[in-house]
């Protein structure tokens, strides 16, 4: 991504994300900044935008995301998990779960957090390497009257920030780079143990 960055990695990555607010997309832009530290070669796709057909098998890495709304992540992401599930059963992959649960102080409704990402990755029938659940944003000031007033509604029950004069952000900006750090060891070793076989 940054030409002026060092070249100490070969790997190509691959993040692919939907995101229904912005802040998931942030997320996936923060790993794709720890990818490029590391000097690889780093794809961002937006999976609810045109894109070019890809083969994430193609990649050394490759990191899947999405929010969750309605207890559901997007579709987007599982045809996508659902279309390459094999490709990403062939390299080592990470994948990042949004919601406002994973930042709750409630230990209940964290884990309810990684009830959604559990759920997903069974249905999807993948069992990505590392998964990461991510605090979300409240974004007031872009959101309509409804669903300010439905947002306050459920963020009061939560005990969350309720006041729409302001927004907030939610996310641990170090666990996202330690899990994306983790994810890309995981393609370091592999890729050195591929390199062995050849030889």
């Amino acid at each position: 991504m940054d030409a002026s960055a060092p070249t100490t990695d070969s790997r190509t990555v691959l993040v692919a994300y939907a995101t229904s607010e912005g802040q998931t997309r942030a997320v996936a832009e923060r790993i794709a900044v720890v990818a490029d530290r590391r000097g690889a070669e780093t794809t961002l796709v937006n999976l609810d935008s045109p894109h070019a057909e890809m083969d994430p098998a193609s990649f050394d890495a490759v990191f899947v995301g999405g929010s969750v709304h309605g207890g559901s992540h997007q579709k987007s992401v599982s045809e996508f998990v659902g279309n390459y599930r094999a490709a990403l059963r062939s390299v080592p992959t990470g994948f990042f779960s949004v919601s406002l649960s994973a930042a709750s102080d409630d230990p209940e409704i964290r884990e309810k957090a990684e009830e959604y990402v559990e759920r997903f990755t069974a249905d999807a029938r993948w069992s990505p390497d590392r998964t990461a659940t991510v605090g979300g944003a409240l974004k007031y000031s872009e959101y309509g009257f409804l669903k300010r007033f439905v947002m306050r509604k459920i963020v009061s029950k939560m005990g969350g920030d309720a006041d729409p004069r302001r927004d907030y952000e939610y996310t641990d900006w170090a666990t996202v780079e330690r899990f994306a750090e983790e994810v890309l060891d995981l393609a370091a070793v592999s890729s050195v143990s591929r390199t062995g076989a050849r030889e």
